[in-house]
């Protein structure tokens, strides 16, 4: 186009080709539109653990199902976004290591042969330091943590998410391939079970699957007769799933086994096979494999 033929910036109408020199529409051509690329990473499914407020055992439930899917001979990873309270790495009892970092790439913690991990704890001079990020800071980090992290080619990615349905949800939504669909876990009480209503319903408008409810501390084992103790109430988790139509996955009672067990970092599911709780757990942790594995509607 030549100098005589450039379309004046203040006169441009409506078969502007926002190729002119002088064209402040030329700024914006071609520029990318919509969600931003998908984070390169090797995984066939990504399983997102959520629920609607803190305090329910969701980190808890994150790391029995990346250590049963790496029992079972699944390549797994776990990926804590729980930027302002990290706990993946004492639960595990991996908490001293640190990933390796090289000049291209991160490399994650190695917990066994079929499963390592990956968490902003790692990368803190100490554990009470506190992190002060805003979202645009979160959905950096969360890119390098998938992309520029050499987690190999995996089978299951299991992202422990805060508690609500902020930044770090919408951003690895956006970001990771494969998101195969989210657990919800929630406590009995009606106040929590309004709370995980609203993490599945945020779930939904993101186009993906709720792979099921859990029903975390639903009563608790006496330890000393071996009796049942109703201490929150039952069944709230059980109505949420129906209410929703998605799978129930089951309950999971309180016990001061798994308390301990989170404190020493050893997943649940590597001891006490004796006990009511870990048949509970296992259970569970059986029905959401399956679903993990279904064929997608």
């Amino acid at each position: 186009m030549t100098q005589e033929t450039r379309k004046n910036p203040d006169t441009c109408d409506a078969n502007c080709t926002e190729n002119c020199e002088t064209c402040p529409s030329k700024k914006t051509a071609g520029a990318p539109k919509g969600l931003p690329p998908k984070a390169k990473i090797d995984v066939k499914h990504v399983i997102l653990v959520l629920s609607g407020k803190g305090g329910v055992g969701k980190s808890t439930v994150s790391v029995n199902l990346a250590f049963a899917l790496a029992n079972r001979g699944k390549k797994t990873g776990i990926l804590d976004l729980d930027f302002h309270g990290p706990n993946i790495p004492k639960m595990l009892g991996i908490e001293d290591q640190r990933p390796a970092v090289t000049a291209t790439s991160i490399e994650p913690v190695h917990v066994t042969g079929n499963l390592s991990a990956l968490s902003m704890a790692f990368l803190l001079p100490d554990t009470s330091t506190p992190v002060t990020w805003r979202g645009p800071m979160k959905m950096a980090a969360i890119r390098q943590f998938l992309s520029g992290v050499h987690w190999g080619a995996l089978d299951y990615l299991v992202v422990d998410l805060p508690p609500g349905t902020g930044d770090e949800a919408l951003t690895i939504a956006q970001l990771a391939p494969n998101v195969r669909g989210a657990v919800i876990v929630t406590t009995p009480q009606d106040v929590s079970v309004m709370d995980a209503m609203r993490a599945a319903k945020f779930i939904e408008k993101l186009d993906l699957p709720v792979l099921g409810v859990i029903e975390n501390m639903s009563g608790m084992v006496c330890p000393h007769c071996g009796g049942f103790v109703d201490l929150f109430s039952t069944g709230g988790g059980k109505k949420a799933a129906e209410d929703l139509g998605v799978p129930f996955l089951g309950v999971i009672p309180l016990d001061p086994a798994m308390v301990k067990a989170g404190d020493e970092g050893r997943p649940f599911l590597m001891k006490h096979a004796d006990s009511p709780t870990w048949k509970a757990v296992d259970a569970v942790m059986e029905r959401l494999v399956r679903e993990i594995d279904a064929p997608k509607a």
